[in-house]
């Protein structure tokens, strides 16, 4: 839109720019692109898209733009307008007044015996988003463990705290207090949008938040520090000191794609039911509302700007997974008799 005078932009403006924006590899069958779609694709034919430690030119990148990046995309326009408008740049701040697309929340499905037992014969997953049974997520750490894999103390923070990806990506050393258990992460970091509807801050002073580390996770944490520095000696001059918790074996940082690639990864060696490592972070907030933790806490821990977030998103789980329990606990057990069945009276002769 840099054919417009910031003093003449009005909320029609930026809705026009987001109708078009739901347009990118979205336009039906016949239709011509109008002047705001030609704009944005003549933009992204000059943007790099990295995949895999790959650039590839912008119209390569086939995605549709999601309601939740668009919402990300405003909260950036909003930013820069509001501050526009406490300077006395504009007159009118019309960031406030925009009717924005709305993002489907997904609410995520357990994968219980019944789902897992269908995954296994049709390879389909029941939705979109799904969550690992407590005794699955403990078959993974497990398999990590056990496979010595270099990065598990990164997935089991993920796990069992609920960090985001852009979160643990850019996790620096100067923010973990070991000795307190305690650890600060900006919000939002490295990851273009969130594609389930949580809304994230912006890179500002409050969108710090503190989280609480258990036991289990200060002890990994201090193992992979002492794991770090005999990497740094072995590497040498070539040693890249980028501040970064998780870093490659160089000390540089590690790709924010490598994060989530290389947990699909796993998660198929170790033949279990496929999710997302967005999805394990539902996990975490999950287990912890089944640990009886307060919503509240929850909520807090995960960086929900609204607590109502918290509980919509993770009401129906909860009693899902715990009717999943108690279904387990039954079957696991090995009986002689089978379950008897409903008696029927006799008909006379």
């Amino acid at each position: 839109m840099g054919h417009l005078n910031l003093v003449d932009l009005r909320e029609s403006h930026l809705e026009k720019l987001y109708a078009a924006m739901q347009q990118i590899n979205n336009l039906p069958a016949g239709q011509e692109p109008g002047e705001l779609l030609r704009r944005l694709l003549a933009a992204r034919t000059k943007a790099t898209w990295t995949r895999k430690g790959e650039e590839k030119p912008g119209l390569w990148n086939r995605r549709k733009l999601t309601p939740a990046r668009i919402r990300r995309i405003h909260a950036t326009i909003s930013s820069a307008l509001g501050s526009a408008h406490k300077r006395k740049m504009i007159e009118h701040n019309p960031a406030p007044h925009v009717e924005l697309p709305k993002a489907p929340r997904r609410r995520p499905v357990v994968w219980t015996a019944a789902c897992v037992e269908a995954w296994r014969k049709t390879g389909r997953r029941p939705a979109p988003v799904m969550v690992w049974t407590p005794q699955i997520c403990g078959d993974f750490l497990d398999f990590l463990e056990e496979e010595k894999e270099r990065l598990y103390p990164l997935y089991h923070l993920v796990a069992t705290r609920g960090l985001r990806r852009g979160e643990v990506w850019g996790l620096e050393w100067t923010n973990v207090d070991l000795e307190n258990k305690v650890m600060a992460l900006l919000e939002g970091q490295g990851d273009d949008d969130d594609e389930h509807g949580e809304e994230v801050s912006l890179k500002s002073e409050s969108s710090w938040r503190s989280v609480s580390l258990d036991d289990e996770n200060v002890a990994l944490l201090k193992a992979w520090a002492t794991r770090q520095k005999r990497e740094r000696l072995e590497a040498g001059e070539g040693w890249k000191d980028s501040g970064r918790v998780f870093t490659a074996e160089d000390g540089s940082p590690l790709r924010i794609d490598f994060i989530g690639d290389h947990f699909d990864v796993l998660v198929r060696k170790a033949r279990l039911p496929p999710i997302r490592l967005h999805d394990l972070r539902h996990c975490a907030a999950t287990y912890m509302l089944l640990a009886k933790v307060d919503k509240k806490v929850v909520s807090e821990t995960l960086g929900h700007r609204q607590y109502s977030f918290t509980q919509d998103t993770y009401t129906s789980v909860v009693p899902e997974l715990a009717a999943a329990a108690a279904e387990a606990t039954v079957a696991i057990i090995p009986r002689r008799r089978k379950l008897p069945k409903e008696e029927h009276p006799k008909k006379e002769a």
